[in-house]
């Protein structure tokens, strides 16, 4: 009914902060920690971890730079075994900006990059491997990514330290077939290490493409309550925990913060299946646009969007 090396990352803070540049509340970053690790969620990623030269504090909320004592200050008082993790971006972010796991309240950083940068990702994994953490590699934009590109990149990662290797769908543009043939390809390059999978939601597949890397292989999942995430958003947690029948979860605290929280929060900021994210999946292009034109006066403007998109006009 299950398999017991699978592992659920919930990304509800980190992915879901794409959407209002991080500026949640504590209660609602509480409430999201303390219901994951009672539903028995293994990770929850609570932001990232940035380099201030990158990103200001002017427009970004704490969760953008994960400071040990904003952490502190969410994490107090809960008794928990679930693991905390933040991810940083190859380019903004310094590896003195990284110090010793024996100083952090994280275990894990997930290092993402492009596939043009995953020497620079493995270089600094391996410094978060070496300073005690847990690491990742997440390949972002792997629709966009060249075939040969992809097998330089998997041989590097094949030969590295890296224990778990993601395949990102960062465009939500990827259908069962393809997430089956990249989970095998990846599975076949990485032989000793594990393959998770992280899906976002413009065709409406993040559940169902995770389901085939599941069956495929993959044992790291990504998901986050109620979908929230950048545009479309992404595999929702409480379908997730419904489908792997793991007795260790627990559906009713990811219930209780839907109702409590995510409800709430949707009256203030929208993700989820709008045209413009479908328009973008469709065409394997990043979200942004849709982002731009959702946040716009031209949000209902569907086919002026299309042919835009299409013909590769500047939107104003």
């Amino acid at each position: 009914m299950f398999r017991p090396e699978i592992k659920v990352l919930d990304c509800t803070i980190r992915d879901g902060g794409l959407m209002n540049d991080w500026q949640f509340d504590d209660d609602f970053v509480r409430a999201v920690y303390r219901a994951t690790a009672a539903a028995g969620v293994d990770y929850m990623e609570i932001g990232y971890k940035s380099s201030e030269a990158a990103y200001s504090r002017e427009t970004n909320g704490p969760w953008k730079f994960c400071d040990e004592d904003d952490i502190k200050r969410i994490t107090e008082g809960t008794e928990t075994d679930m693991k905390l993790s933040a991810m940083c971006d190859i380019g903004r972010i310094e590896r003195e900006d990284i110090g010793p796991k024996s100083q952090s309240v994280l275990d894990m950083i997930r290092v993402a990059c492009y596939i043009k940068d995953v020497d620079k990702a493995i270089d600094l994994a391996h410094h978060c491997l070496d300073q005690g953490y847990e690491a990742t590699i997440n390949i972002m934009a792997i629709s966009k990514a060249i075939e040969r590109d992809l097998d330089e990149a998997l041989d590097d990662l094949g030969k590295s330290n890296v224990p778990v290797v993601y395949l990102v769908d960062s465009y939500g543009t990827l259908y069962s077939e393809q997430i089956q043939y990249l989970t095998r390809k990846y599975l076949l390059a990485l032989k000793d290490k594990t393959v998770g999978i992280h899906a976002h939601n413009n065709l409406q597949l993040a559940f169902a493409n995770t389901i085939e890397a599941i069956i495929c292989g993959a044992n790291r999942l990504d998901a986050t309550i109620y979908g929230i995430g950048r545009g479309a958003g992404n595999c929702p947690l409480e379908l997730l925990l419904s489908f792997l029948k793991n007795p260790k979860f627990d559906l009713r605290p990811i219930l209780d913060a839907i109702q409590m929280h995510l409800l709430p929060m949707r009256e203030k900021i929208e993700w989820g299946y709008f045209i413009p994210y479908m328009i973008t999946g469709t065409l394997n292009e990043h979200p942004r646009s849709a982002m731009k034109t959702m946040a716009s006066d031209q949000r209902h403007e569907f086919r002026d969007f299309y042919e835009k998109m299409v013909d590769g006009t500047p939107l104003e």
